[in-house]
């Protein structure tokens, strides 16, 4: 019975026109609710809103002293940080929207369409809108904050590398966290934001890992997200982000391997997890299911 229920197999070609389907999809969900000009505005003032959050802490805390080398370390990190509220929570919350707002879903899982694809594919608009932030949140800190960023002796071949993994590993999590949302009939809403928070904690975002009590920094060891964001410090920063004691003893080859591994094993996991959410919310009617909160 329930091989008779399975779609066929899907071919390459059409799993790539689901991708750009959903990733076109997903653009206009993302921009076509206002106008272009409030859009742009809206996509500059929220960034720089959360990093002025951080920075007006930093200047009570510091009395201002914005030329300490710890300004840069966590103005950065919480700066690539967006990436993960916007790629992870994006694929996830797509599930959401089909589903609660927009009732699609069960119209897709009928379509020969792959879902795991189209949920990734939806999560571009959110990774394009996530890399606009990042630029105008370093290019503030850069013209009004005195961050100390030579640009051209950066590494840039190590930053795309390192924004190509990463960005994959966040997807990874997103699939994770899309499979979860198939199965819970309520306060699905709350499960990116839970779990990116939750993550920001544990990645030495904006402090280092040894502030943390002993007892919990093996949970940022664990954390791909923290390789992921010294790998992004050190490509712009070099020797300043180095000099932190955390992953100090780790070279970026080593940190490269670290967090390919760690993906992969994400990767694993992410496939496993959605394929029996998947299948448990057929079982239970919930593809189709409408909270209406």
């Amino acid at each position: 019975m329930e091989s008779a229920l399975q779609k066929p197999p899907i071919p390459t070609s059409t799993r790539w026109q689901s991708f750009k389907m959903a990733a076109w999809l997903g653009w206009k969900i993302e921009s076509n609710w206002t106008d272009p000009f409030l859009f742009a505005v809206y996509s500059i003032v929220k960034p720089l809103s959360g990093a002025a959050i951080l920075v007006i802490m930093y200047s009570v805390i510091t009395q201002g002293n914005f030329s300490a080398a710890i300004f840069p370390y966590i103005y950065l990190g919480n700066a690539f940080y967006g990436y993960v509220a916007s790629v992870m929570t994006g694929v996830s919350w797509a599930v959401i929207d089909d589903r609660e707002h927009y009732r699609t879903l069960k119209y897709l899982y009928v379509a020969p369409i792959h879902i795991p694809i189209y949920l990734l594919g939806r999560g571009v608009s959110r990774f394009v809108i996530g890399t606009f932030s990042v630029i105008v949140v370093i290019a503030a800190g850069m013209l009004f904050l005195n961050l100390q960023l030579d640009l051209a002796a950066a590494r840039w071949g190590l930053f795309f590398l390192s924004l190509a993994i990463g960005v994959i590993m966040l997807s990874m999590f997103g699939l994770i966290l899309a499979g979860v949302t198939l199965r819970m009939a309520r306060h699905a809403y709350i499960i990116g934001d839970t779990v990116a928070g939750a993550m920001f904690l544990f990645s030495g975002a904006v402090f280092p890992l040894e502030v943390l009590p002993a007892f919990l920094r093996p949970i940022g060891f664990a954390n791909p997200i923290t390789y992921w964001l010294e790998l992004m410090r050190r490509s712009l920063m070099g020797q300043v982000a180095e000099a932190f004691p955390t992953l100090a003893g780790l070279n970026d080859a080593q940190l490269l391997s670290i967090l390919t591994g760690l993906t992969v094993v994400f990767a694993v996991l992410a496939v496993l997890v959605f394929r029996w959410c998947d299948r448990t919310a057929r079982d239970r009617g919930l593809i189709d299911f409408v909270s209406n909160y």
